[in-house]
């Protein structure tokens, strides 16, 4: 999954993700943005790294903290991009851990997953990852994908779910990331599960604020937004059913290159697992997004306030 929500013009919007897609000053998404502890990452030391949208660069601030607290040096490369860009960055050692989500992740690497529940996800998943690579335990926190519309515009069609676009959703305009032109989360998965086919797709943002603003302006009748994310309620947005689960279960889960793997490094990211849910992930993540506080302060407290920081 998984893509900042903040509402903002478009482009103003576009000016904040040309930044963050940087994440340095040099402009390189995988230059260190930042460094924790003495020596370098390469020194037996873990590179942390994150997907382009806020819930991402937060779920790495909490894995740096937990592990700066066990003694481990930490490097950040944040706001990499997408699964397509971070998943070869894992494999070729620019960074070695990273938040992922099983129900996505899984459908990465084997594309004929069949599970959509969140025990028989993470049971393919496990299966799924290459040998370099391996997944932690899973969290209780789960973060989804969703198609949303204006509670209006889809008052006005009359639909609650997905399905309810049958004979519909080739009058609309959908938005969403760039890889959904291809993902099976996105336009492909639409007209398989659904048989649904649009008007027209515009790649914009991974559930980021132009998204959101193309939205509110009624520039795109259904985009892709988070189901944590503050700004569908704030926005009287509705994220339509499921009912075919197209979005199988997304437990937030940590990724790691096996070989950085080691008992000091798996515990201080189990015990972060151990403490997340659901209702925990949103409300830290409103914290970022909607009262617009520092991710990392973010994490601290959250650390802090279950003794693991």
């Amino acid at each position: 999954m998984k893509l900042s929500r903040i509402t903002l013009t478009i482009a103003t919007a576009a000016a904040l993700l040309a930044t963050a897609a940087c994440g340095n000053s040099g402009g390189d998404p995988l230059a260190p943005s930042s460094t924790s502890g003495s020596g370098s990452a390469a020194a037996g030391g873990i590179i942390v790294g994150s997907a382009d949208f806020p819930e991402s660069a937060l779920l790495a601030e909490i894995y740096a903290g937990a592990l700066e607290a066990k003694g481990v040096k930490v490097t950040k490369k944040l706001n990499i991009g997408a699964r397509e860009a971070y998943i070869p960055a894992l494999q070729d050692g620019s960074i070695d851990l990273i938040p992922e989500y099983t129900g996505v992740l899984t459908q990465y690497f084997n594309k004929d997953a069949k599970a959509t529940d969140s025990e028989g996800v993470y049971t393919e998943l496990k299966a799924a990852v290459p040998d370099t690579l391996a997944v932690l335990d899973k969290s209780a926190a789960e973060d989804k994908d969703a198609l949303v519309m204006k509670k209006s515009r889809a008052d006005e069609l009359g639909v609650k779910s997905i399905a309810d676009l049958k004979g519909k959703s080739q009058d609309l305009v959908i938005g969403g990331p760039p890889e959904w032109k291809t993902r099976l989360t996105g336009i492909p998965g639409f007209k398989k599960f659904y048989g649904l086919e649009f008007k027209q797709f515009r790649p914009l943002d991974a559930g980021g604020p132009l998204t959101l603003q193309a939205l509110k302006n009624g520039q795109i009748d259904a985009g892709d937004l988070f189901t944590t994310d503050p700004s569908i309620a704030e926005n009287d947005l509705i994220a339509l059913e499921d009912p075919e689960n197209m979005y199988a279960a997304q437990n937030v889960v940590p990724l790691i290159t096996k070989s950085k793997s080691n008992p000091t490094i798996e515990g201080a990211l189990n015990a972060v697992s151990a403490k997340l849910d659901t209702a925990t992930l949103s409300a830290l993540l409103k914290e970022v997004v909607s009262d617009k506080k520092d991710a990392d302060t973010v994490a601290k407290d959250f650390l802090s306030k279950n003794g693991l920081g």
